[in-house]
């Protein structure tokens, strides 16, 4: 059991029979009536987001997750396999739990797994990915300015992102994977 004051961005937490990964949450008190912690809660099962009030100092159940580090390998049809790299089993996971996070994981990477009672439930990403530019429309020369003018890009796993006019085809760039946009050019 923990209580509200143990709270923090991305514990999770069973509420009402289901998992649920803390987002974000405030304390507030308001003159005379009790203190509460306003939260927003993302189901990992269907990954509804919800919003919710608990009392401060209530108690809920604290769910013990384990992370793993998987290599993923492929998809096939809805299941996205990975692999322990320690024990070489592959590890079905259904599209469901992956959802948009697939756009940001190339064949071969390493990802964060949570699993609960040996069932992976989420995976968890670096606040940025370097990806490999695959098309673009191509700059026009003297295209370097630091301009708010952007232009779509396709990266190696699909994913479209709005990058500056200066990036080509082939340009290493890295993205947020918090909201999929551009960050900056990666030199190598």
């Amino acid at each position: 059991m923990a209580s509200t004051a143990d709270f923090r961005p991305g514990m999770v937490i069973v509420y009402d029979g289901e998992l649920y990964k803390i987002i974000s949450y405030q304390h507030s008190k308001m003159g005379r009536a009790g203190a509460v912690v306003r939260t927003k809660l993302k189901n990992l099962l269907n990954g509804r987001v919800l919003e919710n009030t608990f009392r401060s100092g209530e108690k809920v159940d604290e769910a013990r997750v384990e992370a793993h580090y998987l290599q993923y390998l492929y998809r096939d049809g809805d299941l996205f396999y990975m692999m322990d790299p320690e024990t070489y089993e592959q590890i079905p996971i259904e599209e469901t739990v992956m959802g948009d996070d697939i756009n940001y994981i190339r064949e071969n990477d390493e990802v964060k797994v949570l699993m609960y009672q040996e069932r992976p439930i989420a995976i968890e990403l670096p606040t940025a990915v370097e990806m490999k530019v695959i098309y673009t429309e191509p700059g026009e020369r003297g295209d370097t300015a630091k301009t708010n003018v952007k232009k779509p890009a396709k990266v190696e796993t699909g994913l479209e992102v709005h990058v500056p006019l200066f990036i080509n085809e082939g340009d290493m760039i890295k993205i947020d994977t918090r909201d999929g946009s551009y960050l900056e050019r990666v030199n190598k």
